[in-house]
């Protein structure tokens, strides 16, 4: 039980960290090249299309990342046991 916690907490470290800066990177490409006018958070362009993608990103990124990890971790445990 305390293997799949552990597993879980650094999962989703690493999925938010990832994920965070891809969705940056992809919001920012997206807002400067097609987004020019649209607007969030007092900001315009790139830069808030660039927030919203690492939003999205970082909660994409700690759910999947969380996912991954356990199921690997059960995955293990399974082969070991037979």
């Amino acid at each position: 039980m305390l293997r799949k916690v552990i597993s879980g907490v650094i999962g989703g470290i690493l999925g938010f960290a990832i994920f965070s800066i891809l969705g940056l990177l992809i919001g920012a490409f997206i807002g400067g090249n097609f987004m020019t006018d649209f607007k969030f958070n007092s900001v315009q362009g790139y830069e808030a299309t660039g927030q919203i993608g690492a939003i999205l990103g970082a909660v994409i990124g700690v759910s999947a990342g969380m996912f991954i990890v356990i199921t690997i971790a059960n995955r293990d445990k399974n082969l070991k046991n037979q």
